[in-house]
């Protein structure tokens, strides 16, 4: 069982772990207030894989462990072009949409604080973002993965429209180069 565990804190050890936000709520009792907190953070290899999760407790630190183990859990491996996203793409959760478009190099992350974890997190370096209605932390979050999770790679593509991967790949050059300016 320890060495269970050790294999995966040095597995775990050059993860990207990002906090995106941190909640604190009051229960009213008899006695006065009792605090907990809850947060949502994002954990990433900074190679195409990434997951999020969010953790209650009665204390920070505990908040924290709770959701990182289970971003762990959720990890997921996306496809990658370059540093960038393979096309446009758009999520939604609740009334929080996102919508994330393919940049060229040097352009950098254009986002918004929890967008830009979960990009930093997956190793996207150049990518330009708009959230639209809800800011709250948490649908930002699962609209981003549900856009995420809406990705395809070109072999993926390929595979569904029936076309050969060499001139899928030659299109998606000229529409990249197309769509980034």
């Amino acid at each position: 069982m320890n060495r269970k565990r050790r294999e995966q804190e040095e597995e775990g050890s050059n993860l990207i772990e990002k906090v995106i936000h941190i909640n604190r709520v009051a229960k009213v009792v008899k006695g006065g207030r009792r605090f907990s907190f809850s947060a949502i953070v994002v954990v990433g290899n900074g190679e195409g894989e990434v997951g999020f999760g969010a953790g209650k407790a009665n204390e920070v630190p505990e908040a924290i462990r709770k959701a990182t183990e289970k971003a762990r859990k959720t990890m997921k491996n996306y496809p990658l072009v370059g540093g960038t996203l393979p096309h446009l793409v758009q999520g939604h959760f609740g009334s929080g949409h996102v919508f994330m478009k393919p940049a060229s190099p040097g352009t950098g992350v254009i986002a918004g604080p929890a967008v830009r974890a979960i990009m930093d997190a997956i190793g996207v370096q150049d990518v330009l973002t708009k959230c639209i209605g809800s800011t709250n932390p948490h649908n930002v979050v699962r609209a981003t993965f549900d856009g995420l999770n809406s990705m395809e790679s070109a072999e993926q593509y390929a595979n569904r429209t029936g076309k050969d991967v060499e001139a899928v790949y030659a299109n998606y050059t000229v529409h990249l180069t197309a769509a980034v300016r």
